[in-house]
């Protein structure tokens, strides 16, 4: 005896035979069975116990056997024993316990009340059938189930108990057993008891034989298994919710997720409330909302088809007050749950009285309301609805509820960062951009900025830059990156470009110092070389005299040209590196291009998909472009259409489309100067001339003026060969004077007494703009006139 069994332990004969074959211990069971005392057989070979010749069995490979044995008794005659022996692990000696009971007793008979307790007692619930599928005898458990007393339905069958359409499917299931012999496992959920709670049900259907081993009747057993169903349901809704809810960055799509995920499995109707946030950017207060409190509804789902239970569609805004489940979850902070059971439906939907109408019309008797916390914000609530489910919220539901409603908390309020984060960098992006495009005598053009869709904005740009001499530079960029870093590298970008452009640098060299500037701006990163800042860059010059442009490129995709009667086929420049990358050279392409001519630039945006590979995309930019259209404003909306049909890019794009003009020699006049300070009178009186013959008398006196400062300088201070050259349109007149010398002038300020300095001083005021621009036969100093009045 022990604590542990305070009962005989001698009526099993137990021994153990350690690793050696040694008897290591005897109980006085096994005394009792073999007549030995301890003394005699502890400590010697198990082997001597056995009877005769008898062969010891083969247990060393098994970790459990039986078998019968034939033993020695000590008074010399033979008992056979059935043993049971079990391998014990190393750790427990390595050993085998042999054991035998001794006191088995007679067979149970048919009035032992051990038997009887086996099916009335049983906490399982048992039901026996007959051979004609009528109930024989049901235990209390089963009983319980049912709801009846089992002596009062013996004789009814299966159906006539249960009296619902799942009945006859178990009777299916016991009919099959029946006739078969064999059993197997049923799960059925079926409403149970009064309430008509959905139960989950484990039936074990097996057959009741007798000796002879034919089939008298059919035995069912049930487990009632519904919390374990119920745990498995939550389970698949939450999981369900982390895969379905956030699959995008938008508010209002993971509001409608959040919907979408509980009906019908949690309510039959969901609506979600946002507060709005407030203006100018700022954030929405910590800690539960004071009410009343503005609410827009963003998403609602119903198990109904159109939504019947919507008072008004998604983006409306109401006040709610306290006493309404939106307002008192709010203020609370935490979920209330309102039911008619319990009598305050109608009380907190009595703030509006269309609600308790609508409610009563539909039959709602249930209606829970939990807040959308996320990061200790209120972000807003989540109305759970119930008319079809006939139980109202408990518990659990809300339990559940507050679960899937945190995490789409979460979701909304990543989503509502990242809406804010791409507005405050797309708004950068659009104000760094240039809102419209300068009119020139160069170029005709035509842009669109489309940011990318599921990303943050990046840093694409373009630009037209009007330079001296009608020429008109032409830019498209893309820095590499997002949000609102990429836009302020952007904008830095653009403007060193605008500033190198100022100083009339070839594109080669342009691209260049454009490459000294972002590596500057990687170090001022704090990047540990070049790199950390990258970018790419297209910068091209088209001079309407020559009808030449000049290209670059710094790792960015060659434009695409559409010749006045041709087809549109991509331009082949020389591949320049990416900027950022430092002291790598870059190259320039002249190309002659009729007038109506029209490139095409782009970023990569345009053409890369994850449907199409990129020669695919400029497939489709080539036919896009070779269409008939308009406008080059058309062309744009065109090559949108067909590289992006659903309007949305993975990527930000930036496409700039230029048709070429060319200034007929009418417009120009040039003279070649000698370098002789007598001959700058004959010089002006010429240029009066010709701006009589065009016509521009009303610029004569200032033209004269400048002409006359610009050459005497040029005579005085540059090296022959002087040219002279006047360019005009319809608004401005340009005058040009070129030397050899690489001298560039530059304002001063005159003292009183001196007798010179105030001549570019006097170009400046009465001039639009004037500058320098240098070349490798020299310089030339330029300015501009306006044509049009009032300027």
């Amino acid at each position: 005896m022990s604590p542990v069994y305070p009962f005989d332990d001698a009526a099993t004969a137990r021994a153990v035979v350690d690793e050696r074959g040694l008897l290591a211990e005897w109980n006085e069971g096994a005394r009792r069975l073999l007549g030995w005392t301890p003394q005699e057989v502890v400590g010697g070979p198990a082997a001597r116990l056995l009877a005769g010749d008898a062969p010891a069995p083969a247990l060393p490979g098994e970790r459990r056997w039986s078998g019968t044995l034939h033993l020695r008794h000590r008074d010399g005659h033979t008992v056979p024993v059935w043993v049971l022996a079990h391998h014990r692990r190393p750790a427990d000696g390595g050993d085998w316990l042999l054991v035998t009971p001794l006191e088995g007793g007679p067979p149970p008979q048919p009035d032992d009340p051990l038997l009887r307790a086996q099916l009335t007692q049983s906490p399982c619930a048992v039901a026996v059938y007959d051979d004609r599928l009528r109930l024989h005898a049901a235990n209390d458990a089963m009983a319980e189930v049912i709801g009846v007393p089992g002596e009062h339905l013996r004789g009814l069958r299966h159906p006539e108990i249960g009296g619902r359409s799942h009945s006859e499917d178990i009777e299916a299931h016991m009919l099959r057993v029946l006739a078969t012999g064999r059993g197997h496992d049923v799960r059925t959920y079926v409403p149970v008891g009064g309430d008509d709670r959905l139960s989950a049900w484990l039936a074990r259907v097996s057959p009741v034989k007798d000796a002879d081993g034919r089939v008298l009747g059919v035995c069912v057993a049930v487990h009632d298994f519904t919390e374990q169903y119920r745990s498995r349901e939550r389970l698949q809704l939450v999981n369900e919710a982390s895969a379905r809810i956030g699959t995008t960055l938008d508010v209002t799509r993971t509001a409608q997720e959040l919907a979408d995920v509980c009906v019908p499995s949690l309510a039959d109707f969901v609506s979600v409330y946002l507060v709005d946030p407030p203006e100018h950017g700022g954030e929405l207060p910590s800690g539960p909302l004071k009410v009343p409190v503005s609410l827009r509804r963003v998403a609602h789902r119903s198990a109904d088809q159109g939504d019947p239970e919507a008072m008004f569609p998604p983006g409306r805004s109401e006040v709610y007050p306290a006493v309404s489940p939106q307002g008192a979850a709010l203020l609370a902070g935490q979920p209330i749950v309102v039911s008619e059971k319990s009598g305050d439906l109608e009380k907190w939907l009595a703030w509006d009285p269309e609600r308790v109408l609508l409610a009563r019309r539909l039959g709602v008797h249930s209606t829970m309301s939990v807040p959308i916390l996320a990061r200790g914000v209120t972000l807003g609530v989540a109305v759970f609805t119930r008319f079809r489910h006939p139980h109202p919220f408990m518990p659990d539901d809300v339990l559940l509820a507050e679960d899937v409603t945190a995490r789409a908390a979460v979701c909304v309020d990543n989503a509502r960062r990242y809406s804010r984060e791409r507005e405050t960098a797309l708004a950068l992006q659009r104000s760094l951009l240039p809102r419209s495009l300068p009119r020139t005598a160069g170029v005709q053009a035509a842009s669109r900025y489309l940011p990318a869709a599921r990303a943050d904005v990046g840093g694409d740009w373009f630009d037209v830059i009007p330079l001296s001499g009608m020429r008109v530079a032409l830019v498209v960029g893309d820095v590499i990156g997002h949000g609102v870093r990429a836009s302020a590298a952007m904008g830095r970008l653009r403007t060193a470009v605008r500033t190198l452009a100022d100083i009339d640098l070839a594109p080669d060299e342009l691209l260049t110092h454009l490459d000294d500037v972002v590596v500057r701006m990687s170090a001022e990163d704090g990047g540990d070389g070049p790199g950390e800042v990258g970018a790419t860059c297209l910068y091209a010059v088209y001079d309407p005299i020559s009808r030449r442009c000049t290209l670059a490129r710094a790792g960015h995709p060659s434009p695409v040209l559409v010749p006045p009667d041709g087809p549109p086929h991509r331009i082949e420049l020389p591949a320049g590196p990416p900027l950022g990358l430092g002291g790598l050279p870059f190259e320039s392409a002249v190309l002659e291009l009729r007038e109506g001519s029209v490139l095409s630039f782009y970023t990569d945006g345009l053409l890369e998909s994850r449907e199409r590979d990129v020669e695919a995309g400029h497939r489709l930019l080539c036919a896009a472009l070779a269409g008939e259209a308009d406008s080059l404003e058309e062309t744009c909306d065109r090559v949108l259409h067909a590289l992006l049909p659903g309007g949305s890019a993975g990527d930000d794009v930036a496409l700039l489309l230029a048709r070429t003009r060319g200034l007929p020699a009418s417009q120009v006049a040039t003279w070649d100067i000698p370098g002789d300070p007598a001959l700058v009178a004959p010089i002006r009186k010429q240029v009066v001339e010709q701006l009589d013959d065009w016509g521009l008398s009303v610029a004569a006196f200032t033209a004269e003026l400048v002409v006359s400062e610009l050459v005497t300088n040029a005579i005085r201070y540059g090296a022959a060969p002087i040219r002279l050259r006047l360019i005009h349109d319809e608004t401005q007149l340009i005058c040009e004077v070129s030397d050899t010398s690489n001298t560039a002038p530059h304002l001063r300020r005159a003292k009183t007494w001196d007798e010179g300095g105030r001549g570019l001083l006097l170009v400046a005021q009465l001039t639009q703009r004037w500058g320098s621009r240098h070349s490798l036969e020299g310089k030339t100093i330029w300015a501009e006139l306006s044509l049009l009045d009032g300027e």
